[in-house]
């Protein structure tokens, strides 16, 4: 039994939620030279629900190679990724305003879904588990979709918003985990952990 988790994630958010549940955990951050852009590249015709699974898995498997690269101490490690899909399409973090203006505008008016995997890896064991939540977004005017982009907001974000953010006043309704709309789904992330051999606050409650 482990009582803390190595983390290959920058998010600050998917750091606050994992301290929301009580699991301690340390960096585990790709080196400068390492291409992690390239674990996220789109194939042509992949499911956004295979994507993001494929995806989880690379940068888990990147993350255990640098665990070891290092000589770190045992420990279980963490890997996810979110993005969102309207229908087939996959709406990744946008590259500039322009496209995170459009991204919003399709999202305007719509129901898409927010798919975000969580995988763990200790020793032997090595588990994913995929979310689906459903997001309605009302309609938004474009004035207000440029004024929230002007914020910086939708940078770095997959699908161009955070529902913690400004943006959650659009939201509607949502069908799912909101933690893992956030970026981590914690009823799956605290089930890979305890099956992994972690010790938490909340596994014992």
């Amino acid at each position: 039994m482990t009582d803390f988790i190595y983390l290959a994630s920058q998010s600050p958010r998917r750091r606050q939620l994992l301290e929301q549940i009580g699991v301690r955990h340390e960096m585990l951050l790709a080196d400068p030279d390492e291409d992690t852009e390239a674990l996220e590249a789109e194939r042509a015709g992949e499911r956004p629900e295979d994507y993001v699974a494929r995806v989880t898995r690379a940068k888990l498997g990147a993350a255990r190679a640098r665990w070891t690269a290092r000589g770190l101490a045992p420990a279980p490690i963490l890997c996810a990724d979110t993005t969102v899909a309207l229908g087939r399409r996959i709406l990744g973090k946008p590259a500039d305003a322009a496209d995170a203006q459009r991204t919003l505008s399709k999202l305007s008016g719509h129901t898409h879904r927010v798919i975000t995997a969580v995988a763990v890896a200790h020793g032997a064991f090595e588990a994913i588990a995929v979310n689906v939540s459903k997001v309605h977004m009302a309609s938004v005017a474009a004035d207000e979709i440029a004024t929230y982009v002007a914020s910086g907001e939708p940078f770095g974000k997959a699908g161009a918003y955070a529902i913690q953010s400004a943006a959650a006043a659009w939201i509607s309704r949502i069908e799912g985990s909101y933690s893992a709309i956030m970026g981590l789904p914690l009823y799956e992330t605290a089930e890979l952990l305890r099956q992994a051999g972690l010790r938490f606050p909340a596994a014992s409650a």
